[in-house]
């Protein structure tokens, strides 16, 4: 063990230093560890039963209903959130800056990629089906004669650029 005393009893100014570099190093240390487990409860386990998922109407689409079950959509990380998508709706070409994984979790949901909504060029996917999107990909969506839930995973912040300025609905 260090002492910072000599002999003759008098202190030595460089294991003294010493000490107090190691000391701040600890100290330092030690609040790191403190504020990666502060994060590290805020990423706790969560568990979300069905009867929990409260569905809104969503901000930007009228007549869906949108459940944020995980995360902030606005914030850059991990969101889950499902959509109540009604009978005979259309979501124009728009992208998004990150990659998407959607499951039809209910119904049925057409999903097209391309500039142009064209469902000639999509395929409809029934529940348990998985759709992925490459973030900042052109793509569109519909539903057929029943209304289809799907659930969305992504990393935010999320943001919706439509292909044409004229379907945005944030422009009307």
């Amino acid at each position: 063990m260090l002492e910072p005393f000599n002999r003759s009893g008098i202190v030595s100014l460089k294991k003294l230093e010493l000490r107090e570099a190691v000391m701040k190093r600890f100290l330092i240390v030690a609040g790191a560890a403190a504020l990666a487990g502060s994060a590290l409860a805020q990423d706790a386990a969560k568990r979300i039963k069905p009867d929990d998922v409260a569905f809104k109407p969503n901000p930007l689409l009228k007549g869906m209903e949108t459940a944020v079950l995980i995360g902030d959509p606005s914030k850059p990380e991990v969101t889950v959130v499902r959509n109540k998508i009604p009978p005979n709706f259309k979501v124009a070409p728009h992208t998004h800056p990150h990659a998407e994984v959607v499951t039809v979790l209910s119904g049925s949901l057409g999903f097209g990629l391309g500039d142009a909504f064209d469902p000639a060029k999509g395929e409809v996917l029934k529940a348990g089906g998985i759709n992925v999107v490459p973030a900042k990909q052109s793509h569109f969506v519909w539903t057929g004669s029943e209304e289809a839930v799907i659930q969305v995973q992504y990393t935010g912040p999320t943001a919706v650029d439509f292909i044409n300025p004229a379907d945005d609905p944030r422009k009307k």
